[in-house]
């Protein structure tokens, strides 16, 4: 498996270990699941954000 660095501030360091902690989870394994996650929401279609934006694209052609 790969391994990468990256940087955040102590304070949340410290909030996601308590959260690993109480889930009896790594904090490899919890961060891997939150990207997994985000990624999947993201990837996932949204009508909401595609109205908003068919709405902003319509007002600028509009103009």
């Amino acid at each position: 498996m790969a391994r990468i660095l990256i940087s955040m501030p102590e304070e949340f360091l410290d909030k996601i270990d308590s959260f690993a902690d109480l889930q009896n989870r790594s904090r490899s394994e919890l961060i891997r699941e939150a990207l997994r996650n985000y990624m999947l929401n993201e990837t996932r279609p949204n009508p909401k954000k595609a109205q908003k934006t068919a709405d902003a694209l319509e007002s600028l052609l509009s103009k």
